[in-house]
């Protein structure tokens, strides 16, 4: 009752999680074209999942899960039942693997065969994203209760809540929640002193959960909906994804019920006013009269319903550097990324390729 009535007050005040104003792309977010300039690995459809296993690069593409290669021709090394929406892997072989049908498998390792449909009691429905904790344990975030994970947009129209962020233990198969009732939790990583760091991606924020439960926020008030999380390689930092930027009409149809009621039950999902994972493909997109085109060519700081956005985050949670691919360019729906020596492989899920650019540090030392 107390929570629908500050809704009420925050609607009629358009203020809270009402208001439609959205902090900038400034600062080490400031928008650079450092993802659409890099130089091509590989082209797949809809890449994502990217890990390192056993000496390779991996990553889904559907239900394939499969390799790169060095002369850029991806190959196929297992196709899953559904398709393929998370990939942990740990040194000792193992490969947990989430799919949109409601499950997790283990693929190698101590544990290879197990397949799990529950944790504790609680059916999984949208897998969204894991890590390892040791072989025996998996942290795992399941991002709703109501939404399958190809139904994400459903769940942010429709204020989804029902996320939730559980320990697993393997040998037994015991599960013991962290979180509940988080917003789209879609990325998790490991932090040195036993806890994770998660992505809420509704609620456009990072997050710290130590293994009693209890969190603090380190990272808020991102200007898009943030993916997955990777730590630095040989630091204590985290690599963000960005999927998706937020925008003032997204923002205002989201405060406007009985709009956003009548666009869900009578437009086809696509169409929605609502974040994308690609540029814009057909004339019945909404969102064209403001792309500000100018002699036919879209230009750059048009608004946007997709980008490709990775930041760079200190330990604390701080962004401290970004990659982008801006609303002209087509590497957008960036859900994965991969530190790779002084690089960085991503994945551009709605851009169809895999691309990976030179760090900063990469670049001086060039």
């Amino acid at each position: 009752m107390l929570k629908s009535l500050t809704r009420y007050v925050d609607q009629f005040r358009g203020s809270n999680e009402a208001a439609i104003t959205l902090p900038p792309m400034d600062g080490a977010l400031k928008p650079n074209t450092r993802i659409e300039d890099a130089p091509t690995l590989a082209r797949a459809d809809r890449p994502d999942n990217l890990v390192r296993h056993e000496g390779r690069v991996l990553f889904s593409s559907g239900r394939d899960l499969c390799a790169l290669s060095g002369d850029g021709a991806p190959r196929t090394v297992w196709s899953a039942s559904s398709p393929i929406t998370f990939i942990a892997a740990h040194p000792s072989g193992g490969l947990a693997v989430g799919l949109e049908e409601g499950r997790v498998e283990i693929r190698g390792g101590p544990h290879d065969g197990l397949s799990l449909d529950t944790v504790g009691d609680t059916p999984i429905v949208a897998p969204s994203a894991a890590c390892f904790d040791g072989a025996g344990r998996l942290q795992l975030c399941l991002a709703s209760q109501i939404h399958a994970m190809g139904n994400w947009t459903r769940d942010l129209m429709t204020f989804g809540a029902t996320g939730s962020v559980w320990t697993i233990e393997l040998d037994d198969g015991s599960a013991t929640p962290l979180a509940r009732g988080l917003a789209f939790p879609s990325g998790i990583a490991a932090a040195a002193d036993g806890a994770v760091v998660i992505s809420e991606s509704w609620r456009h924020r990072v997050r710290r959960i130590r293994q009693d439960g209890q969190s603090e926020t380190l990272l808020d008030e991102l200007p898009g909906y943030p993916s997955r999380l990777v730590r630095e390689e040989g630091g204590e930092g985290y690599w963000l994804c960005v999927f998706a930027p937020r925008t003032q009409l997204i923002e205002f149809v989201l405060s406007e019920d009985s709009y956003r009621r009548q666009m869900i039950d009578t437009i086809d999902p696509e169409y929605w006013i609502a974040p994308s994972l690609h540029a814009p493909r057909s004339y019945l997109e909404p969102m064209q009269g403001g792309g500000l085109k100018q002699l036919g060519e879209l230009k750059p700081w048009a608004p946007s319903r997709s980008v490709g956005l990775v930041a760079r985050l200190d330990a604390r949670g701080r962004p401290v550097d970004s990659f982008h691919s801006r609303a002209n360019g087509q590497r957008h729906g960036v859900t994965s990324c991969l530190p790779d020596g002084d690089g960085l492989i991503v994945a551009s899920k709605g851009g169809d390729v895999i691309v990976r650019i030179a760090t900063r540090e990469g670049q001086q030392d060039a």
